[in-house]
């Protein structure tokens, strides 16, 4: 496996005219995906609102990229998710599993904090992987992403910030909307595979006051892959396939003055299985991928539901600067399906006989808090902008095992209180700025007496109690940076950033097998420290736009999850290092309004292996913890009415060295002696067509364009002994759809 050298990413930086990672400019499309960009854009003259700031991205030593609408909606058509479109367009981001539960997927080797209008929709003390579904793409305006370890945000962003920005308050006087339809199905139209959404926008605005409320509900057949076989279903943890999904969403402002807003946003997101398909073990060895057939699945099937409300004030004009304040609440409530295994740790001898326990969990969790910051230029010294701010958070979680009312993972609450000051020096006319800053983190994590479950303990005997308690972790989170822009289009820059996340208290406090352990002592629940250094140069002119980053990171007790015999993971603590370079090229070409783009992502994790560990990295992270390197390869095509894209995703081979090779198990079809973590690699390509009526818009988009077979990525190298857990992708898939505004 080939490793980044730090000396040959720089010269490699230095040779091209590249940037931070395509800065987001405008409204654009992530960086692969910036063919709508007109020749009179100005560049950065968007607010990221996760930065926590109104300054222009050119100004932050950040790598940012922002999806507007247009090229959301196109993804969302394809692919199906918000989550699916980031993973698409972003080269550092994983592949996603097509499931619900997004275990494993990352941003630049770690997991990124998604949030909706800044809003966490993370559970980090009990991880359900459920936050990149809390809201139906049909609400979503943008998302922006900030790459990369920081606390800018607060709790959970070591892999980078995922932001789902609403749509925003109507602009003109009476009544306007949107509605779509959309119709999907596998290019066989099997009766089964035929999906269908329908959504709807309604906006109305009289003075000060406006209003927006809308609904998306959408149905989901099964997924069929390339070689017309049902895509298999994973029960347990949850689905995307043979679900029904309603999202509810409500926006009303009123305007306080010229310059102050008050706006309250409620949103309501709910996915269930239909449970109509059990699944079909495939075989690892032969090259068969798991399937389905029809059946009744135990138990209530997965779903997945998420509430959230909030109330914010803005005013653009206080005092000469930006005031932004929040109060928020957020609850998910996320079921999980069951089984009945021997292995299974929900078995309890004093409940019923050895294997013929059955259960299935559930996550509770809620949070609420508030943000308030302000920012303005220094009076008599306006070239240095401050912002000063208070975030805090409260959350509480539990997982309980709902068929038979028992506690798996025991109530936990977190709270965390943070303020912060951030700092953004221009000199010489902007073209050189110094930029940092310092959030003081004081979390509290607090957990009573509990007793786990039996099965904690082999043989089972009844499991043991934990003495609970309230360990707390104070720290100065810094950032920092300099950005040089000697020349309008050409910028470089260099900073250094600190983030952190609660690890998955759940998983470590559920499965507690010694007696005599007091929370308080026990240091696995640490909070992990991640930083994130990282080089960037840009260039934006004319009709090109090219970048490249190059970026290492490391945590000293970071998170990883190690593989069980009964298909679930433990967490353990360990040194993490994670190297990256990210490069991409955008060009106009000679044919108006046609543009190619090019991204490409390598990335290469190691973590200590060694028992007890020694604090040096000696072990590639696996595909549960990293994703593969890739290449993006597009052109876009924008012409009066008419619109289209192809795009194809080369995902490469990868070797995880310092991991078991069983040779004799190599796959079918694979490159000789891949050990069975290992990754073969595989060529996705999807297309669009839309075509702008009289009467709304119609679009044709196709996922996996030539009906490719392969196994997704994760099953292909997370449980490598399991045949329940060997998901083939989505096959050719077919989405016709029709918009129209009003």
């Amino acid at each position: 496996m080939s490793r980044p050298l730090p000396l040959a990413a720089l010269v490699l930086l230095a040779a091209l005219p590249t940037s931070a990672l395509a800065q987001a400019q405008g409204d654009t499309a992530a960086s692969d995906a910036q063919a709508e960009l007109s020749d009179d854009t100005v560049p950065h003259d968007i607010v990221v609102t996760a930065a926590r700031t109104i300054l222009p991205p050119n100004a932050l030593p950040l790598t940012i990229d922002v999806i507007d609408k247009d090229m959301l909606d196109q993804q969302v058509a394809i692919s199906g998710s918000v989550t699916d479109a980031v993973s698409s367009l972003t080269p550092s981001f994983s592949p996603t599993r097509q499931k619900l539960s997004g275990a494993g997927e990352s941003l630049r080797g770690r997991s990124p904090l998604y949030a909706i209008n800044g809003i966490p929709q993370s559970t980090p003390l009990r991880d359900g992987s459920r936050d990149g579904f809390t809201i139906d793409g049909f609400f979503v305006d943008r998302v922006e992403l900030i790459y990369g370890s920081n606390a800018l945000q607060g709790i959970g962003g070591t892999g980078g910030i995922v932001n789902q920005v609403t749509v925003g308050a109507p602009r003109k006087e009476g009544v306007s909307g949107r509605v779509l339809l959309q119709g999907t199905t596998d290019s066989d139209f099997n009766s089964d595979a035929v999906g269908g959404k329908v959504a709807g926008l309604i906006q109305y605005k009289a003075g000060r006051f406006d209003a927006t409320v809308g609904a998306a509900y959408e149905k989901r057949g099964v997924f069929y892959d390339g070689d017309g076989r049902r895509v298999g279903l994973n029960l347990t943890q949850g689905e995307t396939q043979d679900t029904r999904t309603l999202s509810l969403f409500g926006r009303f402002g009123y305007e306080l003055s010229e310059t102050a807003r008050l706006d309250l946003i409620a949103s309501r997101f709910e996915m269930k299985g239909d449970g109509d398909y059990v699944a079909v073990p495939g075989n690892r060895k032969t090259g068969l991928p798991t399937s389905a057939t029809r059946g009744s699945p135990p138990g209530i099937p997965a779903a997945s539901r998420t509430e959230s409300v909030a109330l914010s004030l803005t005013d653009t004009d206080l005092g000469g600067g930006n005031l932004v304040s929040q109060i928020f609440f957020n609850r998910s409530r996320d079921t999980f399906g069951g089984e009945t295994t021997i292995q299974d740790s929900f078995q309890d001898v004093r409940i019923a006989p050895l294997g013929t326990l059955f259960d299935q969990s559930q996550n509770r969790s809620r949070k609420y808090g508030g943000k308030i910051s302000y920012e303005r230029a220094i009076p008599g010294f306006e070239a240095l902008t401050a912002t000063i701010g208070f975030d805090a958070i409260w959350d509480s979680t539990e997982q309980r095992l709902i068929a038979t009312n028992r506690v798996w993972v025991p109530p936990t609450d977190f709270r965390s209180l943070a303020p912060f000051v951030q700092a953004n020096l221009a000199l010489f006319d902007k073209k050189l700025r110094l930029a940092g800053g310092v959030r003081y983190e004081n979390v509290q994590i607090k957990i009573d007496d509990y007793h786990t479950l039996a099965a904690t303990t082999k043989p089972i005997a009844g499991g043991v109690a934990v003495s609970g308690g309230r360990p707390t972790f104070k720290d100065a989170l810094i950032n920092g940076g300099v950005i040089l822009e000697p020349w309008q289009g050409i910028r470089a820059y260099a900073s250094y950033a600190e983030g952190f996340t609660a690890p998955d208290v759940g998983r470590i406090t559920r499965a507690i097998s010694e007696t005599g352990v007091d929370i308080d002592n026990f240091l696995d629940i640490s909070p992990i420290v991640s930083n994130n250094r990282e080089i960037g140069l840009e260039i934006k002119r004319g009709p090109l736009d090219a970048s490249a980053t190059y970026f290492w990171s490391s945590s000293n007790k970071g998170q990883l999850l190690i593989t069980n015999s009964d298909r679930t993971f433990d967490v353990q603590r360990l040194r993490v290092e994670i190297q990256g370079l990210e490069i991409n090229l955008g060009i106009k070409l000679p044919i108006e309004g046609a543009r190619l783009s090019i991204g490409y992502a390598h990335l290469h994790g190691r973590f200590d292996s060694d028992t007890p560990a020694d604090g040096k990295v000696d072990s590639d992270l696996d595909g549960t913890n990293i994703s593969p390197d890739r290449f993006n390869l597009a052109a876009n095509y924008v012409s009066g009415r008419l619109s289209a894209r192809v795009q194809t995703q080369f995902y490469l081979a990868r070797r995880f060295d310092g991991k078991k090779r069983a040779l004799d198990d190599a796959k079918p079809g694979r490159p000789d002696q891949l050990g069975d973590n290992d990754f073969g690699g595989y060529t996705l390509t999807d297309a669009s067509v839309r075509y702008q009526t009289g009467l709304g818009g119609v679009s044709l988009s196709v996922q996996n364009l030539f009906d490719k077979q392969y196994i997704d990525y994760s099953s292909d190298t997370r449980l490598p002994k399991d045949n329940l857990s060997y998901f083939a992708g989505r096959g050719r898939t077919l989405t016709l759809g029709w918009d129209y505004r009003f």
